[in-house]
């Protein structure tokens, strides 16, 4: 994948000493534990974001020990470049919880390199556009993430197939790294959204999996775990409720995003997404945005029925802040997402924040 150009200056920090294909500049300073341990020998999870870290954290409690790899919004995980210490963090690792689909393949290349044998979490599966073997196995609707809360609780109310997600498949994973094994399946997935976090429901089977794999891990505190999950879970479906009122008052209307990391949130609140493939494809990838691409994306804000614009904070170029200003000079509100958990966040804080500005801009 190509480096993308960021808005921001890219963070300083350790000289990596890994080569790992594919990875630019994106270096940063060793991870560190967000809390450590109460309780003696703590479930270590090592995480690729700290979006991933913050809900690990969550559903772990006091018995899990996270350390999240990116966790600065100076970061891109696309192009982060591992460094040694990340190497022995992930060596130790108990659970390793990635996001998949070629998001985060530095996390592949540290599992490879540090012979881990620990078990791997691949987010993405989860989702129901996931295009692998284990695609769609949760049965989704096709119109769940949009639908009104009644029937989404219904929908939850069905037996999840992820009990059947590929848990043994992975149960030796860290061996297959150890002996060189290329990782197959978690290379970029064409075509494949792999923003899965702004998809609350993919996250709610996230969270329960997380859940299984503590409780498997320490089964004396299943209940704990358990507990925190399904607290969790309910704060999901806060986030899909005000989802629904989004899709209720405002459903068909036009969105435009500069790349792909909004879109789910976006669909689930019944919003369409008139962006030009070419242009948002060539953003992510850190490309040019073909001329009469952009010519196109311009003329759909001129047309008037692009009703709000989201950007991505963390990344952009000469494109993005034509489409920005633009939006801004027609009176089109515009709003930004990160890839990474803002500073004094949790997910469900950050996700409801999000829909608020969504749903604000739409009101404007």
């Amino acid at each position: 994948m190509t480096t993308r150009r960021l808005l921001v200056p890219a963070a300083l920090g350790a000289v990596s000493v890994l080569a790992l294909a594919g990875c630019a500049s994106g270096e940063a300073p060793a991870a560190t534990p967000a809390a450590e341990s109460t309780v003696a020998d703590p479930i270590i999870v090592v995480t690729s974001t700290n979006v991933y870290g913050q809900i690990a954290q969550e559903i772990g409690g006091e018995f899990v020990e996270v350390t999240s790899i990116v966790t600065s919004g100076t970061q891109d995980p696309h192009s982060y470049e591992a460094s040694a210490q990340d190497q022995l963090t992930v060596a130790d690792a108990d659970i390793v919880v990635e996001n998949g689909g070629g998001y985060d393949a530095f996390i592949d290349g540290l599992l490879e390199a540090s012979g881990s044998d620990a078990h791997v979490i691949t987010v993405a599966e989860f989702s129901h556009d996931w295009p692998g073997e284990d695609g769609a196995v949760h049965d989704h609707a096709e119109d769940d993430a949009t639908a009104e809360p009644e029937a989404t609780a219904e929908a939850d109310d069905h037996d999840h197939a992820h009990d059947d997600h590929a848990h043994d498949d992975h149960a030796h994973e860290g061996e297959e790294h150890a002996e060189g094994d290329d990782h197959a399946g978690h290379d970029h997935v064409e075509g494949f959204n792999e923003h899965v976090w702004y998809d609350p429901h993919t996250i709610e089977h996230f969270a329960e999996a997380l859940a299984e794999e503590f409780a498997e891990q320490r089964p004396e505190d299943a209940e704990a775990f358990e507990a925190n999950a399904a607290a969790f879970i309910d704060g999901i479906a806060d986030l899909e409720a005000a989802l629904a009122e989004i899709d209720a008052a405002h459903a068909g209307e036009a969105v435009f995003v500069t790349e792909p990391v909004p879109v789910y949130l976006a669909v689930a609140a019944g919003l369409e997404n008139v962006t030009p493939e070419a242009f948002s494809e060539a953003v992510e990838e850190g490309q040019d945005v073909p001329p009469a691409t952009l010519l196109e994306a311009m003329n759909l804000l001129a047309d008037g029925d692009v009703r709000v614009v989201i950007a991505n904070a963390q990344t952009g170029g000469a494109e993005t802040t034509q489409i920005i200003s633009d939006a801004e000079g027609q009176g089109i509100p515009v709003i930004e997402f990160s890839e990474t958990l803002p500073e004094g966040q949790t997910y469900l804080s950050w996700m409801q924040e999000n829909i608020t500005a969504l749903s604000d801009a739409l009101s404007e």
